[in-house]
């Protein structure tokens, strides 16, 4: 069995699907551990060409020896609600202020489908309920 590699940094970004570049935040960010960015940035901006300009959270693993694996999330639940109801963002206290819109059991469904695939989930019902747990959160009602 082969041992397993260390790990150096586990690190969190968010970046736009299609264009990583060595700007910050990925240059800065991955060259102070040492590694070879283009190892990173070609092979991201091809997996995610058909997600382009869309914001994904990428989880990056650099390992004492340099090298690293990745992975990316989707759009995040609640940008995906404000994009689908136009706002800029939720309430600052959900509780007691409600935004005044309210999203659609369509768009509710809309999202929790987009969302599926991120979510530790069986059912498309459950990944609804989280969806709607993020827009509560944000004083957004449903429908």
């Amino acid at each position: 069995m082969a041992e397993a590699k260390k790990i150096r940094a586990n690190l969190k970004m968010k970046i736009r699907g299609g264009q990583a570049s060595a700007a910050p935040p990925v240059g800065s960010t991955l060259g102070q551990y040492g590694v070879n960015m283009m190892d990173f940035i070609g092979p991201f901006n091809d997996a995610t060409k058909d997600k382009m300009g869309q914001n994904l959270t990428v989880h990056i693993t650099i390992f004492e020896d340099k090298t690293m694996k990745w992975r990316f999330v989707g759009t995040p639940t609640d940008d995906l609600i404000r994009a689908s109801l136009k706002i800029d963002k939720g309430s600052g206290v959900p509780n007691k202020e409600k935004i005044g819109k309210k999203l659609s059991h369509t768009q509710l469904t809309e999202i929790a489908e987009a969302k599926m695939i991120d979510m530790n989930a069986e059912s498309l019902e459950s990944v609804k309920k989280m969806v709607a747990g993020t827009a509560r959160s944000m004083g957004v009602e449903i429908e």
